[in-house]
C-alpha cells in the first residue's frame, strides 16, 4: 500500500469500550459453594480503544492519539484518565458520567492451564451514544471503533444506516477520516444484524477468524480444527462484497490473512513462541490491531503491516494483562528473529 499523500490528517482516534480488567490468577475454578484460592492479581486495561491506544503509545508512535467513550465518575474512571495522561492520549472526547460505573471485567485465570472465565460489568459503556464526538474537531487520519456487539446504544437500529454505529462510521468518513472496526467474539446470531450494516462505512475491517466467519457465514476451520485457507478467502471476499472499502484482515493464533479491494492476498504466520513464554492471551487481538493500524497510518506495504501485527501480538502474550507487557516496536520486531515463525499458512508457488 502506497503512503497516502496530499493530506494533513495525522493520528488515530479510537472510540468504544473502556474497561478495567481485574485479572485473578487462581489455583482452580471452584464448583458452586466451594472455595478457590487467588494466587496473584493484576489490574489492567480493557476494551478496544483503551488497549489499542496504550499499545500504540508504548510502541513509540510519533503521531497523535485520542480516545472517545464514556466512563463512570469513580475511582476506576479516574484511573483511566490518569493512564491516558501518562501515555499522552487526548481525552477531549472521553466523558465521565455519574449514571453508571466504569465498566470492568473480573478475569479468573486458572494457573495450570490458562483457562479464563469472565464476569463483565457493562457499566458506562452501555450508555455511550457518541453524541459528543464531533469529527470536525479532530485531525486524526483513522477512526477505530470497537467493539461492535458490546456497545448497547450504538448497536441499536437506525432507520437510514441500519445501526447507530453505521451512522457514526459514515459521519467519520464524511469528515475525511479512514474508518476501522473490531467486533467482540460472542456465540450469537446477531452478527448479520449489527456488524453487516457497519461494513458499508468501513475502510479497514480487522477481525479474528471467529468474528469474520460468523459475519460472512463461513466456518474458518476444518472439522479437525485446522485453519481452512479456502474458507478464509471466501470470508474476506464476502466482507468486501458487503461493503468494506479497502482492506479485510483476519487474524488467528496461527497467523493472519489480508485481502484488499484490488484483490491482493497476503498471508503472514505468527511467531513460534514457546509455551512458557505465554502468560495470557487477553488483549492479543487488540495488540495485533494496533500493529496493523500503525503500519496503515504510516503507509507501509501490507506485508510489513501484518508482520508488525503478529510481532506486537506476540509481545502482548508475555503478560497476563492486555497491555502491561507491551514494549517498543523495535523490541516487538526483534521477537521474530529470536523465535522465528510458524510454518507457512499456504504453500508457496
Amino acid at each position: 500500500m502506497a503512503k497516502t499523500s496530499g493530506t494533513t490528517r495525522c493520528g488515530l482516534l479510537a472510540g468504544g469500550n473502556w474497561i478495567i480488567d481485574q485479572v485473578k490468577i487462581i489455583d482452580a475454578y471452584p464448583q458452586p459453594e466451594h472455595l478457590g484460592n487467588i494466587l496473584d492479581q493484576y489490574q489492567g486495561t480493557g476494551g478496544a480503544p483503551y488497549n489499542v491506544l496504550v499499545d500504540l503509545a508504548k510502541l513509540g508512535v510519533d503521531f497523535p492519539l485520542a480516545g472517545a467513550g464514556l466512563v463512570g465518575k469513580d475511582a476506576l474512571g479516574e484511573a483511566i484518565f490518569a493512564d491516558c495522561k501518562a501515555h499522552n492520549i487526548d481525552t477531549r472526547f472521553l466523558a465521565a458520567t455519574p449514571a453508571a460505573p466504569t465498566s470492568f471485567t473480573d478475569v479468573m485465570t486458572e494457573q495450570a492451564n490458562g483457562r479464563r472465565t469472565f464476569f463483565h460489568q457493562r457499566g458506562a459503556n452501555a450508555l455511550w451514544d457518541a453524541k459528543g464526538l464531533d469529527f470536525s474537531k479532530t485531525k486524526a487520519r483513522i477512526f477505530h471503533l470497537g467493539y461492535l456487539l458490546l456497545l448497547d446504544k450504538l448497536d441499536q437500529p437506525d432507520t437510514k444506516y441500519g445501526t447507530k454505529a453505521a451512522r457514526l462510521l459514515a459521519e467519520a468518513q464524511a469528515a475525511g477520516l479512514k474508518t476501522c472496526v473490531d467486533v467482540v467474539s460472542e456465540d450469537s446470531d446477531r452478527f448479520s444484524a449489527i456488524v453487516t450494516p457497519a461494513l458499508k462505512h468501513v475502510d479497514y475491517c480487522i477481525l479474528n477468524e471467529i468474528e469474520a466467519g460468523r459475519t460472512a457465514g463461513f466456518k474458518p476451520r476444518t472439522p479437525e480444527g485446522q485453519i481452512d485457507t479456502v474458507a478464509l478467502r471466501h470470508t474476506a471476499g464476502t466482507l468486501l462484497q458487503q461493503g468494506v472499502r479497502e482492506l479485510v484482515v483476519i487474524h488467528f493464533p496461527e497467523g493472519c490473512f489480508a485481502r484488499t479491494r484490488r484483490g491482493e492476498d497476503v498471508w503472514q504466520s505468527s511467531l513460534k513462541l514457546p509455551d512458557k513464554y505465554i502468560a495470557g492471551s487477553a488483549g492479543a487481538g487488540d495488540a495485533f490491531c494496533a500493529g496493523v493500524l500503525l503500519g496503515l497510518h504510516e503507509g507501509w506495504e501490507l506485508q510489513r503491516c501484518l508482520l508488525a501485527g503478529v510481532c506486537v501480538a506476540a509481545m502482548s502474550l508475555s503478560h497476563a494483562t492486555c497491555t502491561a507487557g507491551m514494549k517498543s516496536l523495535q523490541s516487538c520486531l526483534a521477537l521474530a528473529k529470536k523465535f522465528g515463525f510458524r510454518p507457512p499458512l499456504v504453500s508457496e508457488d
